[in-house]
Formats: structure tokens, sequence, C-alpha cells
């Protein structure tokens, strides 16, 4: 009689060879098809007399852009231009996920409010905005809001610091010195800081049944100091008007650079609005009917026990937001504002060289959606339920 537990398999049977195999088979196939496009490109590049290669990076770029956040001058380099337009579009990506998770979050809790008419007027914005090309948005706000402000030398003026007019918007803004950066400092070091007693915090409730009265008097103490930080230490300069209609001192806004990141923020807001709502209406209504019968207030009730359990729900969609923020901060160039995409725009044509141009362009995007992704998976982790 066959022993059967000593037989084997036979390897045209055995799943765990056909997995491996399979796998393997798609890399081949996969290399292979890059090998043929890669040798098809260095053939078509061959006959126009150029090679694949990013040598022209070294040479001078020789023309401006309108505003930068490091040193750029028309005598650097390519890579020096690029770079420049790859910082500005940080900038805005980095502005418009801030500013646009408030805005979404706020748009997204008014669909509950008890107002009729702040839920109907949230209503008017979400189906709008989401139902409107993005490029038009970005028209509306560039050519009819902020191109419509006075000339300088009839500028607004805000509360005595904030000026606005064909030159851009003028707001207070830290001094640039060692002082408000040692400040920055203590108030990133402080936060993190603040996340871990809050999670401590958490734990000795939920697990001790403690208080938690003396960490909690420890994060209003950091707060306070946190506020008096940001109030003395940081330096504010409050921008001044000139004779001439400018303005010196504070943080100059461009119309460019104000009209992308408002028609980015409540464009990508709208959607994010509806995001929260079905999130918070993804909770239980028990979850409602329990938080009120202890006495909690609305606000209350959709702070501590309804958006935290919404966040396991929103996070995921979250992320694929965020990525089209980034993406869509590309439609830059239809306002002038130079981002990398505009840059690169002129570059390839001065250089003759787009497909360079274009694998920067595609690694830089890819690169930034990659590092958004992997936050968000990040923070999805830590507010999942972690079963014991």
């Amino acid at each position: 009689m066959v022993d059967q537990k000593n037989q084997k398999i036979p390897i045209w049977r055995d799943e765990r060879f056909w997995r491996i195999a399979l796998q393997v088979l798609a890399v081949v196939i996969f290399v292979g098809i890059a090998a043929l496009l890669i040798g098809n490109l260095n053939r078509n590049l061959a006959q126009q007399g150029n090679n694949l290669g990013f040598g022209f990076l070294k040479n001078e770029a020789g023309f401006s852009i309108s505003e930068t956040l490091i040193s750029y001058k028309p005598k650097d380099p390519y890579s020096q231009v690029l770079l420049a337009g790859l910082v500005n579009s940080l900038r805005v990506m980095i502005l418009g996920i801030i500013f646009t998770t408030i805005v979404g979050i706020l748009a997204g809790i008014a669909s509950f409010s008890e107002n009729w008419l702040l839920r109907q007027l949230n209503r008017i914005y979400v189906e709008v905005v989401r139902n409107t090309p993005l490029l038009l948005q970005l028209f509306f706000w560039y050519f009819v809001v902020f191109f419509s402000l006075p000339k300088p030398e009839n500028k607004i003026e805000l509360l005595g610091s904030i000026f606005m007019s064909k030159r851009g918007i003028a707001i207070p803004w830290p001094a640039n010195t060692v002082t408000v950066w040692l400040g920055l400092l203590v108030l990133g070091m402080g936060g993190v800081v603040a996340v871990f007693i809050w999670r401590w915090r958490n734990q000795l409730m939920t697990e001790k049944a403690q208080s938690g009265q003396p960490q909690l008097i420890a994060l209003i103490m950091m707060a306070i100091v946190s506020i008096l930080i940001i109030i003395f230490a940081l330096g504010w300069q409050a921008p001044k008007a000139l004779a001439t209609g400018g303005t010196e001192g504070g943080l100059n806004l461009t119309l460019e650079l104000s009209a992308l990141l408002v028609g980015l923020v409540f464009y990508t807001g709208a959607f994010i609005a509806e995001i929260v709502r079905a999130g918070i209406q993804s909770v239980p209504k028990g979850q409602w009917e329990a938080a009120k019968s202890l006495g909690l207030k609305s606000g209350l009730v959709i702070r501590l026990v309804i958006f935290p359990q919404a966040l396991r729900v929103m996070i995921p969609s979250l992320n694929s937001q965020y990525m089209n923020l980034a993406k869509n901060s590309s439609l830059a160039i239809a306002i002038g504002y130079p981002d990398l995409y505009a840059v690169s725009n002129t570059t390839y044509n001065q250089t003759g060289r787009p497909v360079e141009v274009f694998i920067l362009i595609m690694a830089a995007y890819l690169s930034i959606n990659l590092i958004i992704s992997l936050s968000m998976n990040l923070l999805n982790k830590t507010v999942q339920i972690k079963e014991r």
C-alpha cells in the first residue's frame, strides 16, 4: 500500500510552484516590454540625432520666473529652475492639504447643523463646486475675484495690517531670524510630546479607569505656552504701506498663488465635505443616542464620540483627494503660477528634450503621491480598531 503522506505532489499540480512561477513570468514580461519601449525610444532619438540623457540640466536656463522660494537667476542651470518649480509646487500642495482639510471638515459637519440656513448654504456650496470644472473655477478666482482688486495706490486695507491690490496680498509674517526658528523648533517638539501625553491619557482612562486629570493639566499648560510663543516669540512683522503704493515687510502673496490656492482648497474641500458627511453617517445611530443620553451637547457628541469613529471610514478616501490635489496643482500653468509643470514646459521647449523632462515630471509627481499615500496609510493604521 502506497504511503500517501510521503507521496510527492507533481510540480504541475503544486499550488506553491505556480504562485512563484506566475510572479516570475509577470516580472519577465514587464522587463521585456520595458526593454522594448526603451530600445524603440533610443532608436527614434538616434534618428533625430539625440541620445537619451540628462546632461542638459547643467546648461544655463536663460529665463526668469515670477516668484521662487529659493535662490534662482536666469544664469543658473536648468536643474536649479526645475528645483525652484518643484518647491513652488510643494508650497501649494502642503498649504492646500492643510486648508482644504479644515474647509472640508467644517463643511461636512455643517451638513448636520440644526441651523436650516447653514445646512442649505453648505449644500449649495458642495453641489455647485463639485459639479463645476476646476479649471473654470481657477479662472473665476483669478480673473473675477483677485484680478479685479484695485491698483496699488488704491489698495484695500483690512485691520491695519492686511493690504490687497493687484500687486498681491500682504499679510503679517514672522521675521526670518534665529529666534523664530528656535521658536518653531520648540513648537514642533511640543506638538510631538503633546501627542504622546494625549495617547497616554486615553490609555490610562480606558484601561485603568483613571481620571487623566494630571495629563489634561499638562496639555493645557503646554497649549498656553505654545500660544505665548506664537504671539510673542515669532517676531511678527506687519506690512507697512509705502508712498509708491507697495508694501514693506510681512509676506506678499501674488495673485497667481492666491487664486490657485483658494481654487484648489474650495474645490477639493467640497469633495472632502462629502467624505466627512458619509463617514459621520456610517457611525451607528446608537452611538449618537448613547452620547446624548450622557447629556453631551451636539458639538461634543461629534468631536468626542462620532468623529473619532468616522475617521476609520474617512481616511482611505481622504488619501485619494489629497493625491488629486497634488496632481491638480499642475493646472497652475493656466493662470501663470510658476510651478514644476510650468517651468518644465519652458525647459523642454528651449532644450528640445521633452522625453527627459517628462520623465523628471512623472518621477516628481509619483514620488509626491507615494509619500502622501504612505503617510495616510500610517495614519489609517493608528485609527483602526486593534483586536486583542
